[in-house]
């Protein structure tokens, strides 16, 4: 399998709508072809057929047999990408470090890091109870070991 010319098909097929983009692309045994595309309004079906048919057109079956699948993200997987974080503002993110684990709301995310806000119960600095205060942690990409989206119905 030519797979720097299935790169270039994805990627010309990525170039005609610019809010789609690339999260990873396997070459797997059998030439099976396994391709995850995610957007920043995420991604149609429509699309996903779109991307397809741009890379299995352009590829011979009879030169060498393939598979190919196309996918959006599992809502169950990581997020790996910046802009799967800029598409996640204002979403509930668990996100795990190498020493501490945060669960908050994601208010920003720029090219080096992430901000994530809640809030928690913690006891009152003079006298009985609690009070609630708002937190906030600033987490680098490079520290994240893990992010996922929390699903909240």
């Amino acid at each position: 399998m030519n797979q720097e010319k299935v790169q270039n098909l994805v990627t010309e097929a990525l170039e005609e709508n610019q809010s789609l983009f690339l999260i990873s692309l396997q070459f797997l045994a059998n030439n099976k072809i396994h391709l995850v595309v995610d957007g920043d309004e995420g991604v149609s079906l429509k699309e996903i057929v779109r991307i397809s048919r741009h890379v299995e057109h352009n590829l011979d079956r009879e030169e060498e047999d393939f598979a190919l699948e196309v996918t959006s993200p599992d809502i169950k997987e990581p997020l790996v990408t910046q802009r799967q974080y800029l598409k996640n503002i204002s979403r509930i993110l668990k996100v795990k470090t190498e020493d501490q684990e945060y669960e908050g709301t994601l208010t920003k995310a720029d090219d080096n890091e992430i901000v994530l806000e809640w809030k928690a119960r913690e006891p009152k600095p003079i006298g009985k109870g609690k009070v609630t205060v708002e937190k906030m942690a600033t987490v680098a990409y490079k520290d994240i070991k893990e992010a996922k989206v929390k699903i909240v119905f």
